[in-house]
């Protein structure tokens, strides 16, 4: 299964900014345990690429790991060259689109408009992550209306609240953080359980 199918196979893709290193592991199982195995990395987390690249190699097998956060090529190519298989961006960067798509990986960008997002499909986009998605699901289904053929991921205020609201109105994935996991919380093993059932609701909502 390439990455693209299993991102949209999976849905949830779990945004982990700015854990401490020691922890990415522990997290990890735990997100397994709740079903979920699509983790963006953010490149502004400490020793992001370093992180990616250990994951990579230790649970590859088991995780699917990209990068998030990547606001330039250079910082796409050095990603995908620690094993990221799929970058996420939270803006519109064409150049890092081109990069991406040329040394294989999936891209996904970040875009708001319209015109932003026919721009980013048209350029080699994957999926766009529309951000923030804490306007509403009106939004986003309006935003269907006209590009009903362009997949779409919400990202930014989706929550298990409103997030069948999204997948009424068309969404292909989605982009979770906050709502999932808090890496300033200290990662015992009482809120390792607490995320890994929180993972389940969200597997199971999708």
């Amino acid at each position: 299964m390439n990455t693209l199918t299993r991102i949209l196979k999976h849905k949830i893709v779990v945004i982990i900014r700015g854990i401490d290193p020691d922890d990415f592991f522990n997290v990890a199982g735990a997100l397994l345990e709740g079903g979920l195995s699509v983790i963006e990395i953010t490149l502004n987390s400490r020793n992001a690429l370093s992180v990616i690249k250990q994951a990579s190699l230790q649970m590859g097998d088991q995780l699917l790991i990209g990068a998030g956060t990547v606001l330039d090529p250079a910082s796409a190519e050095a990603a995908i060259s620690a094993g990221a298989k799929f970058i996420i961006s939270p803006s519109l960067n064409i150049d890092t689109i081109r990069t991406t798509k040329q040394m294989g990986a999936v891209s996904i960008p970040g875009a708001f408009t319209a015109t932003e997002i026919l721009s980013a499909y048209n350029s080699g986009a994957d999926i766009i992550k529309v951000f923030p998605a804490s306007v509403g699901a009106n939004y986003f289904r309006d935003l269907r209306g006209p590009f009903p053929g362009i997949p779409m991921m919400p990202t930014g205020g989706v929550n298990l609240t409103n997030i069948l609201e999204f997948k009424k109105a068309g969404a292909v994935a989605y982009g979770i953080g906050s709502a999932l996991i808090n890496t300033s919380q200290k990662m015992t093993k009482e809120y390792l359980l607490q995320v890994a059932e929180k993972a389940k609701q969200f597997a199971e909502a999708v």
